[in-house]
């Protein structure tokens, strides 16, 4: 097998503001790891240390950047200008992927990387380093089709797609939403575009589900609701709801817990918890096992990000999603589109109130086994593709 005998897989996830793609890297490189694989992980993200790191996977941790406009960035965390932070970032992804020769390189979502820092080392492995095969993962939806056309066609992503990449691989499926037909991608292009499927979390065991309801005190009784934001950076809204409806009118037999997630401002974090305390609802930024959280309850309700909605998926619960429509549309396309199959029901960002949502909470508690049933039939079967165009990837380097 080759000049070595593991099989060499480096992740690019850039990470600029919330969990969505370090959560999906983390998600894939769990399934791929194998005894003779090696994962590695560049990410930007300021959290990648809390996950738990599967064996034969690490990350690289590049300087982290947050995005201030749809083409201004600065630095995370380190007091330096932007342009000096991208000549880091792309010093140690350069370094990394020259020392690391990976025999399969993917990138997630940005076809170029942040800032096109993706863009030399995609070059070089294509002149140097054939061998390496180069794949581009995106999530099911983008964004909505004009605002990617237009996207791409200024930043030259179809060429680079046809000139660079050895495979897209777009984590959805087809008849959900036909990112070929949508984004306008050309004929040569789509001849290696795959649509592999939705990616399946780690189910979470019913011992487990027990003692996560257990340890906020869910009883046997009541119904365990959990609200999650993601990233957190825009969910204060949603949730400002949530407790504004469970200080009016709360619902019966319900015990809440509220994830804010790691990036919600700490002033508003506070807010929440302080009106949360009365009701014993509690409200943690992070949680490391989403699995089992989101397997103890009994509905869950969210923006609807991709990873939320496939964790969700996996774990067969009930869901109510209220898709934020900036700044993009990709929440509320993917909330509509899986609303119609009834896997979720969604309520309009500008449809939420108090009332709205106590009226959509009730009637999904009432209909609960309707929606696990309905859950049921979708395979979220996303890794098994994976797997299997890697397996013919390392047939053909022996």
């Amino acid at each position: 097998m080759g000049d070595h005998p593991f099989y060499n897989i480096l992740m690019y996830s850039h990470d600029t503001y919330g969990l969505g793609h370090i959560r999906r890297t983390m998600a894939i490189a769990a399934h791929l790891r194998t005894l003779s694989t090696n994962i590695l992980i560049l990410t930007g993200s300021p959290i990648a240390g809390r996950f738990s790191l599967p064996e034969n996977v690490d990350f690289v941790r590049i300087p982290g950047m947050i995005k201030k406009t749809n083409d201004e960035y600065h630095s995370l965390s380190i007091r330096i200008n932007a342009e000096h932070a991208l000549a880091i970032r792309k010093s140690i992804i350069s370094a990394t992927a020259r020392s690391f020769q990976p025999d399969l390189f993917i990138v997630d979502k940005e076809p170029l990387g942040l800032k096109r820092e993706v863009l030399p080392i995609l070059r070089w492995f294509r002149k140097y380093h054939p061998r390496t095969r180069t794949v581009l993962g995106l999530r099911d939806i983008i964004d909505d089709r004009d605002t990617v056309r237009r996207d791409w066609q200024h930043k030259k992503v179809y060429r680079y797609l046809d000139e660079l990449y050895s495979e897209i691989w777009v984590y959805g499926r087809q008849d959900i939403y036909d990112a070929v037909a949508e984004y306008n991608i050309p004929p040569r292009t789509g001849a290696k575009l795959f649509f592999t499927g939705y990616l399946p979390r780690r189910v979470a065991s019913d011992s487990r589900k027990q003692k996560t309801r257990k340890k906020f005190c869910v009883r046997g009784d009541e119904k365990m609701i959990v609200v999650t934001a993601g990233g957190g950076g825009d969910g204060f809204k949603m949730m400002d709801t949530y407790l504004g409806m469970i200080e009016s009118r709360r619902l019966p037999a319900v015990q809440s817990v509220l994830i804010t997630g790691p990036f919600m401002p700490k002033e508003q974090r506070r807010h929440l918890a302080k009106r949360a305390r009365p009701f014993k609802i509690k409200v943690l930024p992070f949680y490391s096992r989403m699995e089992e959280m989101l397997g103890a309850a009994d509905l869950v309700v969210s923006m609807g990000g991709y990873n939320t909605v496939c964790e969700i998926l996996s774990q067969a619960t009930p869901s109510l999603i209220i898709p934020r429509e900036t700044p993009r549309k990709e929440q509320l396309i993917r909330a509509r589109a899986f609303g119609q199959r009834e896997l979720v029901d969604y309520l309009p960002w500008q449809d939420l109130n108090v009332d709205r949502l106590y009226q959509k909470l009730t009637a999904m508690l009432d209909r609960l086994p309707v929606y696990r049933q309905k859950i049921a039939t979708f395979k979220l079967d996303g890794i098994d593709f994976i797997k299997d165009r890697i397996d013919r990837f390392k047939v053909s380097r022996e």
